[in-house]
């Protein structure tokens, strides 16, 4: 009967094992929906923002240190971005958890050049963060999420590289039809509320002819909506990309005075699905094509 029982009591740990999955915790949806397409079924993945709120400034929840207590991975954006998700892993108190800066081989556009002052703006210091609505970057991003996948899951090798192959050859179908939809649209002269879209202009060629925020972080002033008025006009702009999270007065201002469409487009993607990240590419796409 001893016998019995131990086997049994083996095999239920052996199975618990078998079915025990890598946590990973993102700051962004983004970052965990390419975990969740990289990691297959050997992964849970959940992110600590959501794409409604402004990723600049988190607020740090003891729920979060919960969660992240728990996890066997951390996925940062960097450059600046999630410094509040220094203070999450910090009260988590998990010194088990791999933490992987998912900027690190990106190539950073907006990089100040000299001294960084107040009069800048929250200016990052390092360059531009929001690099993963470049499509090229997502690469990237997986490559770094595949490394530390393996590294804390090293069973998992073969299959997180084949994900890894399967992530690419994928985003090169997706990214051919993008770039079609970009090449379709006649005007690509935009503004932007926030400094946002950067990467993605930079990806599908479009231009930001001006930000209706005059520095990072700064409302405008009336003078500032003057100059964007002359700017849009001369410009035939006729698409504002606004953050859900800011004020939408602005935009709204501009869009009475002139032809511009104010479009209210998250720069994160709404889940951490496998295909939330590429599925967010789309539904940009979506909304602009509302624009003539």
């Amino acid at each position: 009967m001893k016998r019995i029982l131990l086997m049994l009591t083996l095999s239920l740990l052996v199975g618990h094992a078998a079915m025990a999955k890598v946590k990973v915790a993102a700051s962004l949806p983004d970052l965990a929906s390419i975990a969740s397409y990289i990691g297959g079924d050997r992964i849970e993945a959940f992110s600590i923002a959501r794409n409604t709120a402004d990723p600049h400034s988190v607020e740090v929840l003891p729920t979060y240190m919960v969660k992240v207590s728990h996890a066997d991975i951390y996925l940062k954006v960097g450059l600046a971005l999630d410094q509040w998700a220094d203070q999450i892993i910090d009260g988590a108190r998990n010194s088990a958890v791999r933490v992987m800066d998912c900027s690190r081989g990106i190539a950073v556009l907006e990089k100040p050049v000299g001294k960084v002052d107040a009069s800048m703006g929250d200016v990052h210091p390092d360059g531009n963060p929001h690099y993963w609505l470049d499509p090229d970057n997502g690469v990237v991003i997986a490559q770094n999420i595949a490394e530390v996948l393996t590294a804390a899951d090293p069973g998992g090798a073969t299959d997180y590289a084949a994900n890894l192959e399967k992530f690419k050859s994928d985003l090169v179908q997706r990214q051919t039809a993008w770039k079609a939809a970009a090449a379709a649209i006649p005007n690509r002269n935009i503004i932007t509320y926030h400094s946002s879209w950067v990467y993605f202009a930079h990806a599908f060629d479009f231009n930001i002819v001006a930000r209706i925020e005059p520095v990072p972080g700064i409302p405008p002033t009336g003078s500032h909506l003057a100059e964007l008025l002359n700017i849009i006009r001369e410009n035939n702009v006729k698409i504002a990309l606004q953050e859900p999270y800011f004020s939408e007065d602005a935009a709204n201002y501009l869009a009475r005075q002139t032809p511009v469409k104010v479009l209210k487009l998250p720069p994160s993607c709404n889940g951490v699905d496998a295909t939330s990240y590429f599925d967010h590419f789309q539904q940009i796409f979506d909304a602009l094509k509302t624009v003539s």
